[in-house]
């Protein structure tokens, strides 16, 4: 019995992560649109970040290597308006809630788990539509 609501569980968790996709995916392009908060970006340096997400369980690491590049040089923007601010600030508040939303509605105690899947998602997406912005956009 315990095996079938922890099937359930994971169902209502993946449910709620394929759910909130479209706003992921609004959220990090509205970062990227606004061109002045970062330089020059490439796009193996957010393929970058988004491999450290990849390899590690914590969402704190992930914040780590992007103030690491902030301080690096200025292609992710300096400041509070930075790009890298931008996504910190996404992961710490929109990500967040909508993780402990999942988790709630799931009847789930890994909060971080849903977090860190969702702010997986939100970069891959980033590195898309950062791909977008340099190659595709005004070849459309």
């Amino acid at each position: 019995m315990s095996n079938l609501l922890e099937q359930q569980k994971q169902l209502k968790i993946q449910k709620g992560i394929r759910q909130a996709e479209d706003m992921l995916v609004t959220w990090v392009q509205d970062a990227l649109d606004d061109k002045k908060s970062y330089g020059d970006l490439e796009e193996s340096q957010f393929r970058n970040l988004l491999r450290v997400s990849d390899t590690t369980e914590s969402t704190e690491v992930i914040k780590n290597f992007l103030r690491y590049q902030v301080g690096r040089d200025k292609k992710w923007g300096r400041g509070k308006d930075s790009l890298a601010a931008k996504i910190i600030q996404d992961i710490e508040t929109r990500i967040k809630e909508r993780a402990n939303k999942i988790a709630q509605e799931a009847k789930a105690e890994d909060v971080n788990a849903i977090l860190l899947e969702l702010t997986r998602r939100y970069l891959g997406y980033g590195a898309r539509h950062l791909k977008y912005k340099r190659d595709g956009e005004f070849n459309v």
